[in-house]
This record gives C-alpha cells, sequence and structure tokens, in this order.
C-alpha cells in the first residue's frame, strides 16, 4: 500500500487567494531559553489545502464540525482536465468517467496547476466548472470534490457561483491540493479537517492510499 501526500506545506510567504491574509509564524519558546519549542501561527482557515464546509457561502449551511468524520474520507476518481485549461469543465468531461463516478465518494479534478504553486500562473486561466458540470456533480451522490488549483470558480468571480451550487449540496470542497497525477482512480481518500468548533473551512492533511501494482 502506497501514502501519497496531497497537501502544500504551510509556511511563511506561502500563496494565498488574493485579498486575504498571508500566514504569519513566530516564535513562542526555544529550547535553549525555556528548555521546550512552541510556534504561534496565526492564519485563516481557507488557507493552504484546506476545505469548504457549506457554511462558507451560505447562510445556514453546515459547519465542518456538524459534518461526521466519514464525510472526509472514501474512495476517489480522478478527472484529468488538464485539456481544458483556461476553459471550462463541462459535462462532457464528467461524462466520460460516468463509470467511476458512480462508484465513488470524491472526484478530484487534476488540473495540472499545481505545477504553478507559488508562481502567478497559479491564480490565472486554471479550469473550472460550467454551472451545469457542477449540477450534475450533485447527481451523483459524491461526499465532496477537489481540485490542485486555488479555487472552483474564477480568480475575478463575485457570486462563486459554482461555490454556491456544490455547497447548497452539501459537498465539501478541497482547494490547493497537488500530486494528483500520482493517484489512481478507485484509490482511498483522506481530507482531515482540524476539529474546529463553527468552522467555515479548514486547513486539511490531504493523503491517498492506493495499492501498487508489481
Amino acid at each position: 500500500m502506497r501514502m501519497i501526500d496531497l497537501s502544500q506545506p504551510l509556511h511563511e510567504g506561502m500563496p494565498v487567494y488574493p485579498g486575504t491574509p498571508a500566514p504569519v509564524f513566530s516564535t513562542v519558546t526555544t529550547v535553549e531559553n525555556h528548555g521546550y519549542r512552541v510556534k504561534k501561527i496565526s492564519m485563516n482557515t481557507h488557507v493552504g489545502t484546506h476545505m469548504d464546509a457549506p457554511a462558507h457561502m451560505l447562510a445556514q449551511g453546515k459547519t465542518l464540525d456538524a459534518l461526521p468524520l466519514e464525510r472526509f474520507m472514501g474512495r476517489a476518481a480522478i478527472v484529468d482536465v488538464r485539456a481544458c485549461a483556461g476553459g471550462a469543465i463541462g459535462v462532457k468531461d464528467l461524462q466520460a468517467e460516468e463509470e467511476w463516478l458512480a462508484q465513488v465518494d470524491f472526484v478530484l479534478f487534476w488540473t495540472g496547476w499545481s505545477r504553478y504553486w507559488g508562481q502567478e500562473q497559479y491564480l490565472r486561466q486554471y479550469p473550472v466548472l460550467t454551472a451545469e458540470a457542477a449540477s450534475y456533480l450533485g447527481k451523483c451522490q459524491l461526499k465532496g470534490v477537489g481540485i490542485d488549483a486555488i479555487s472552483f470558480d474564477a480568480i475575478d468571480s463575485k457570486a462563486f457561483e459554482i461555490h454556491q451550487q456544490l455547497l447548497a449540496q452539501e459537498l465539501v470542497l478541497i482547494e490547493n491540493l497537488t500530486r494528483l497525477e500520482e493517484v489512481q482512480s478507485g484509490a482511498n481518500f483522506f481530507a482531515l479537517p482540524l476539529p474546529l468548533s463553527g468552522a467555515d473551512g479548514s486547513p486539511v492533511r490531504a493523503f491517498a492510499s492506493q495499492t501498487e501494482v508489481i
């Protein structure tokens, strides 16, 4: 069984969604001066590889702590949408994976954008779902969807239509994934949020486990 870490590291200077504060790391104590080391971290709930709860954008949406632990794990399908760069992910792109979509709990969109992490290009031209594709996903009995890009909506979106549609269907959304090219459809997927009370979102440790064929 191979374990694949799908999480971007948290650190000062890391990419963040435009207009949101970057995380700040500071030293509280050191081994030399206090006998033990402690760091203080100040960051928002949607930094790095993170999960959006329905409460992120819906006034009456559920928070992450209102969801059972099993909602954060299950089998995943990897949908290769690299050909959609600069455009839209449509229903036809999903129908091509229809057999897998009927068997899994999560759909993870492999855009290829994680290779631009830390570059200006990361915030530009990544593909996004059409409204029709988002509606289609809502009929697939999923727990959540993930993407290796910074958002499910275009970076200049004001209405966040795709977020609104997916979250209204009580799906959890995982953004800023990485290394999806190493994951096979059918792998076990885990995205574990912090146990924050009333959480609209949380950084997650996302990873996959799959059997390697020798």
